[in-house]
């Protein structure tokens, strides 16, 4: 249940140990995932939540040159983690933070936990002919729960909706088409504090799966590992709703690959600012994300309840 990042930090979300997990993920052929609609696997993106639900832990690392009040470029590393638990098939709890680090030019470097983000989300509606699924959730900033110079005083709550949609449905002679797929989330950043504005968290991914296109519309007998890679673009936004700033936008373009199989996946993407307000250099997000539910279906990746 990945959240996008707050922007006074990076203008996507970014985390920890893209190769913490390959020992696990490495050595299968299939393709499986969480976000399963029909004959559609929804890969767990990095910077735009996935409109599935599932046991999982999602490691992150990110990079990025990042624009301070005063006009300067401040490096900002982050190593993030998030465990969602599956209370039941449909109902998902997570808890999330971060460690970041900031090095500003000028001094005002700064480094440590951020705030604890605690969430819930519901799978609504699936509809498997269609490659259709939907799921609405909150995400709470618990203030103060991370270091002074990171996290923030005030709470934030975010009650957002994700979708997914494959294109399967669509006729045989546009087969090369199939593999393609599109998700998004949107919410409003509701915040405490009389200083920071709320905003709105808004985000769309286009994907096309080859493991799709092998297994749904004609294998190429491709190699591994192309045949488990998911070619990926997401666009992670976040606009101001009040205050001076007002309907100024922020994010970022995130082009890269996610290689999956039935225990996780890992994943690279670059990070281009949209606007000067967003940045000028181009970051880094690597992620790896282990799926309890398979690693571990008896145990650890079993839901609290099954009614």
């Amino acid at each position: 249940m990945r959240t996008l990042l707050k922007r006074h930090v990076a203008p996507a979300r970014a985390a920890l140990m893209w190769a913490a997990g390959a020992a696990c993920l490495a050595g299968s052929s299939g393709a499986w995932a969480h976000a399963v609609v029909g004959d559609r696997v929804f890969p767990a993106t990095m910077a735009v939540d996935d409109p599935g639900v599932g046991d999982e832990f999602d490691f992150q690392y990110g990079h990025i040159k990042s624009p301070t009040d005063d006009g300067d470029n401040m490096n900002v590393n982050t190593a993030s983690f998030e465990w969602d638990k599956l209370i039941t098939s449909n109902l998902v709890f997570s808890i999330a933070s971060a460690y970041v680090t900031q090095n500003a030019p000028n001094g005002g470097s700064a480094k440590g936990f951020d705030n604890v983000t605690l969430g819930l989300k519901y799978l609504a509606y699936s509809n498997p002919q269609h490659e259709f699924m939907a799921s609405v959730g909150v995400n709470t900033e618990l203030g103060g729960t991370g270091a002074r110079a990171i996290g923030d005083s005030s709470s934030t709550i975010t009650p957002t909706v994700y979708f997914g949609k494959g294109f399967g449905d669509l006729p045989a002679s546009l087969g090369f088409l199939k593999p393609f797929a599109i998700t998004g989330e949107i919410g409003p950043n509701l915040t405490t504090s009389r200083s920071s504005p709320n905003s709105l968290d808004w985000g769309t991914t286009i994907q096309y799966s080859i493991p799709y296109l092998q297994q749904q519309v004609k294998d190429l007998g491709l190699p591994q590992p192309f045949a488990n890679l998911i070619p990926v673009v997401e666009f992670p936004m976040n606009t101001c709703t009040a205050g001076p700033c007002s309907g100024h936008t922020t994010g970022t373009i995130n082009p890269g690959f996610i290689w999956l199989n039935r225990y996780g996946q890992l994943g690279i993407e670059a990070q281009i600012p949209v606007n000067r307000a967003t940045g000028s250099h181009v970051g880094i997000l690597l992620q790896a994300h282990l799926y309890f539910d398979d690693i571990f279906p008896n145990s650890v990746g079993k839901p609290l309840f099954n009614p």
